[in-house]
């Protein structure tokens, strides 16, 4: 009589959690109608382009030449004292404006979150937010360092994460993706321009 093979136990089937069983991808939903939109839209009339909710996030679109009012009208009147975020996108290739720059905000009262979003053309300055969220100091000299871009009224727009004379915006879709000879490591002592941090006065590098 032929010998039987012994099956080989299969393992027990693992259930998939619902974000990796059933993926959505969320849609954006028009939010121009929403309560935190109304009430900048009540407060500061032609200020609110547009608005959509992302997966639960607001964000409006707002003008670029209104951002510094937009700013004080958040934090003055409708309570949001804190920036979480400042930071931009680059849509290299868009004619209607390069860059999206977006700034993240904070009500503590009612734990409510915005985003507000001006777009922008290469080589246009943004209204600094500094005079309203002492924190964009250091946020928007990012942003500049990363993306170029400048903001009007800022107590001192210098890099952050490069050096002064550094060649390029590292952020930005057209930088070369391998990164640039800087010259820093070959030449130590003596960097050429773009290659090393610039001098400051003092003698302090």
């Amino acid at each position: 009589m032929a010998e039987q093979e012994t099956p080989t136990p299969q393992a027990p089937a693992v259930a998939l959690p619902p974000w990796e069983a059933n993926p959505v991808t969320p849609a954006p939903q028009d939010a121009r109608q929403h309560g935190q939109v109304a009430e900048l839209a009540a407060a500061l009339p032609d200020a609110v382009l547009d608005a959509v909710d992302m997966a639960g996030q607001v964000t409006v679109a707002i003008p670029v030449e209104r951002a510094l009012e937009v700013f004080r009208v958040c934090a003055e009147r409708l309570g949001y004292e804190f920036l979480v975020d400042c930071t931009a996108v680059d849509w290299k290739d868009r004619p209607e404006g390069r860059f999206d720059v977006i700034w993240w905000i904070h009500r503590h009262r009612d734990e409510r979150r915005l985003r507000l979003k001006v777009r922008v053309a290469d080589g246009v300055e943004v209204a600094s937010a500094t005079p309203v969220w002492k924190t964009a100091n250091w946020m928007e000299r990012e942003v500049w360092d990363m993306f170029g871009i400048r903001f009007a009224g800022h107590p001192n727009l210098e890099r952050i994460l490069t050096w002064e004379g550094f060649g390029g915006h590292p952020l930005r879709k057209d930088f070369p993706v391998e990164g640039i000879d800087t010259g820093a490591a070959v030449y130590p002592e003596t960097y050429p321009p773009g290659g090393g941090p610039s001098a400051k006065p003092g003698g302090a590098q």
